[in-house]
Formats: C-alpha cells, structure tokens, sequence
C-alpha cells in the first residue's frame, strides 16, 4: 500500500522527521510548478447567472404597462369611493339619542268594609282570594314572544327579562320590601332617572312624581312585617313598538303578602291578614337599554289594600292589620286654589281582602241541596 505522493522531482529537502514542524503546510517551488492551473472563460465564470444589462421593452411593451397601471388606480379609487358610499348608507338603524322623561305615579289606597279579616298566613294564602296564584317569581310569566317589526325574538325576550328581574327586585326582595335597599332596583333604572328615583326614597312626596311606592313595594319596618315568604303574583306582560327604535312593555301584576304587626312579645299564630297590591306599570326600552339590561319606568299606576283613605302613603304602604278597619275620614283634600304641584286625593274601596272563614269541614256541608242524598 503506497503512501502520500511525493513531488515529481523527488522527495523535499528535509527528510521526514526533521526540525521543520511546519513542512506538511509548505509547498516548494517544484510542486508549485508542476501544479496543474486552468482558468475559467468569463461566460463560465457566470454560470446561470441572469444578464446585468437587459435590454429596453418595445413601445409596444410601455404601452400596455401604462394602461396597466391606469387600471389599478381606476380600480382603487372605485373600492375607495364604494368603501365611503356604504359608510354612509349603513343598513343598520343608528340610535336616537333619546332622554328618559320624568316617571308619573298614581298610588290609591283602598279602604275595608270592615274589619280586616284575620288567621294564620298558611290559611289565609291557601283559601284566600290568591290560592291559585302562583308564588314568587314564578308568577311573572312571560307572554309568547315574537319578533316586531324592529326588535329581534331575542331583543324582546331580553326586554321581557329586564322588566321581570325589575318587578322581582321591587316587589319580591325581603329587603326591600321592608325600606333597608333600594339597590335592585336603582341598578336597573335608566341613569336619566336616578336623580328622581333617589329623590323619591329619600324625601317621598305625594306629588305624582316622587312617591316612593311608585317605583317599588315598601312597608314600615317599625310596624309591619311579612309573616310568610311565600308571596303570591299574579298577572300579564304586553308588548309594543313605540318606535323604531323603542320597546312599549307593559306589566299588570296583582302582589299578595301575609302580614303581621310588629310586636315586643311572641306573635300570635292567628294575627296574620292578607294586603294587595295591584301594580300597572309601563315601561319604554330603546335599544341601548336592551343591550345594558336597564329600563325607563314611564308611569306606575297602584292599587294597595286594606289601608285608610288618610293615609300617607308616598313613603310606604300602611297596612291595617287583622282586625282593623278603616277611619271614617276620606282622601285629604285638595285645594284648588294653592299653588304648586296638587297632591293626589284618590280612594277606592276593597272588595275582597281575606276569606271570612274557611272551608267547611263537613264533606256533607259542601254538597248542594241537591246532592245531598
């Protein structure tokens, strides 16, 4: 087996193994000389390389790029002038700046017959005027939706839920029902009415537009209490566009609660009557509304008894209780001579309250004469 090659002339001076550590990196004059040199043509030394110079396009050429380039202008400033025509022509309806008017109350008390009718809270509300009223939220019931002209199905069901979860936190909220909050309901007030609404609570007037018990159900915390959770509703919901960018919603709910008076001893099983509350109230909802989960209270009309003609009921609802009845003085009167916003005069009378006695125990007692063998 042969080694390196060695140059042709014969080994290097230096034998192997001399002092020149460096000798395998040097090449002497008769090895260069006898390397083999050959040197590339310019065109090889390109390759495929593309040509520096190319030459100029034909008039021809020009001319198409030109209109070329013309067209793409033509066909930006189009898309351009398209862009800005759907901008203003916008399909969808742009939102009227519209402010919520001031909410108008009508609260009248209605007076007994006679003496409230008394009982245990099971009894009253299970053979009462309301055993067929569902409790609770349950009771607020929402109508078949379908979409308006304007408003979407899920527009309307939206709408529908704000003012139910309004009804609920006005009428329901054992805390508020007893004046300690007022946020459940404050938070779901369109904010052009805040100022009236808190207004409303803090200094009540019987003006038509700061009644406290227009906006929401309260009794005095010092005289009455709820004997029984299990409030009892009933009613309906209507809906309409009052606009095109307006909802109209509607709601007529009869409220039942079992009451007692507040006492410093033991309550009495039997000390428990029925009071009514009959709200109507109109709601308006634009679209902005829908979409924060808030409403505009329009008006409130509100029928609550058993209570005196006299009594003052802008703060909160006075109740008579199981075995009260009404004073023989009416409405307070109204001058119409004073200056300034008139107070409401307005009394009714309660037909039906609380039952006078239970069902009859008897099965025999509650057949006809006609059935009776």
């Amino acid at each position: 087996m042969t080694g390196r090659g060695e140059p042709p002339e014969g080994p290097p001076e230096n034998p192997s193994g001399g002092e020149d550590e460096y000798r395998s990196l040097v090449f002497d004059e008769s090895f260069v000389r006898a390397a083999r040199l050959q040197e590339f043509s310019a065109q090889e030394r390109m390759g495929e390389h593309a040509r520096a110079v190319r030459s100029l396009p034909g008039r021809g050429t020009r001319r198409h790029r030109s209109r070329a380039g013309i067209a793409l202008v033509v066909l930006i400033a189009l898309a351009f002038a398209t862009a800005v025509y759907i901008g203003f022509r916008n399909p969808y309806p742009t939102p009227v700046g519209r402010r919520a008017e001031p909410l108008r109350t009508t609260v009248i008390p209605l007076a007994p017959q006679g003496p409230v009718p008394g009982g245990t809270a099971e009894s009253l509300l299970a053979d009462g005027p309301a055993a067929a009223h569902r409790s609770g939220a349950a009771g607020i019931n929402f109508p078949s939706v379908r979409r308006t002209k304007n408003f979407s199905d899920s527009q309307v069901t939206m709408a529908l839920t704000t003012v139910k979860d309004y009804l609920v936190g006005s009428s329901l909220d054992p805390d508020v029902l007893t004046g300690g909050v007022v946020r459940p309901v404050a938070r779901l007030l369109d904010p052009d009415q805040t100022a009236q609404f808190e207004r409303s609570v803090d200094s009540p007037a019987d003006d038509g537009k700061h009644s406290a018990t227009g906006w929401l159900v309260r009794f005095d915390p010092a005289e009455v209490e709820v004997a029984d959770p299990d409030i009892r509703v009933h009613g309906t919901f209507t809906y309409a566009e009052a606009g095109a960018d307006t909802l109209e919603v509607v709601s007529d709910h009869t409220f039942t609660y079992a009451l007692r008076p507040v006492v410093a001893g033991p309550h009495r099983a039997d000390g428990a009557s029925l009071f009514t509350v009959r709200r109507i109230l109109h709601f308006l909802l634009d679209r902005e509304d829908i979409r924060l989960h808030r409403l505009e209270v329009r008006s409130a009309y509100v029928q609550a008894g058993p209570q005196a003609c006299s009594a003052e009921t802008a703060g909160a609802l006075r109740p008579l209780l199981a075995g009260e009845q009404a004073d023989t003085r009416g409405p307070a009167g109204t001058d119409p001579y004073a200056t300034g916003v008139p107070k409401a005069a307005l009394c009714g009378t309660l037909a039906v309250s609380s039952p006078t006695q239970g069902p009859p125990r008897d099965p025999d007692a509650a057949r006809s004469p006609r059935s009776r063998p």
